[in-house]
C-alpha cells in the first residue's frame, strides 16, 4: 500500500504579506528564473528581455537567477512586499507548495517554523498542491532555458 502523502487532506495556508520568504534562507535564498519567468518580469517592468536580463540576472552554473541585493534579500523587496507581485515568478507563485519542502519533517523546519500563512485561509486540497507542484517541477526542470 501507497504511503499518504502528509498533505493528503489538504493544507491550510493563505499569504499573509510578512515577505519572510522573500529575504536570503542559506540554501533557499535564490530565485531561479526560466526564460518564461524573465519574460513575465521584464514585461511587467516594461523592458525587454534582454533588458531585462542584463539589468536584473545573472548566471550561476548555467542557470538563471536574480542578482542578489546587498543584504542577500530579493531585489525586488519593497517596504516588506513584492514589488513586482503580479510579474513574479513560478518559484514565488508556487511558495510553499515546494517538492524540497512537502514532507512533514520539512514542512515543519522550513515552512512552519517561520511562515505565517501556514493555518491561516484557504485550505489548499491535495489537487491544488499536486498543481502547484507540478508548476514548480516544469520550473526547475527549464531553469537552464
Amino acid at each position: 500500500m501507497a504511503k499518504k502523502n502528509f498533505w493528503a487532506d489538504g493544507l491550510q495556508f493563505q499569504c499573509q504579506g510578512s515577505a519572510k520568504c522573500c529575504v536570503s534562507r542559506g540554501s533557499y535564498g535564490y530565485v531561479f528564473l526560466t526564460k518564461t519567468d524573465r519574460k513575465a518580469l521584464a514585461k511587467h517592468l516594461k523592458m525587454t528581455l534582454a533588458e531585462f536580463t542584463e539589468t536584473h540576472c545573472e548566471l550561476q552554473d548555467k542557470i538563471w537567477k536574480l542578482k542578489e541585493s546587498s543584504n542577500a534579500d530579493c531585489i525586488f523587496l519593497r517596504d516588506k512586499k513584492c514589488g513586482v507581485y503580479e510579474g513574479r515568478p513560478t518559484q514565488c507563485r508556487t511558495w510553499p507548495f515546494w517538492p524540497e519542502v512537502l514532507n512533514a519533517r520539512s514542512w515543519r523546519k522550513d515552512v512552519v517554523s517561520f511562515c505565517p500563512g501556514v493555518g491561516k485561509g484557504k485550505v489548499w486540497s491535495a489537487k491544488e498542491i499536486e498543481e502547484q507542484l507540478k508548476a514548480q517541477i516544469a520550473s526547475q526542470n527549464n531553469y537552464g532555458t
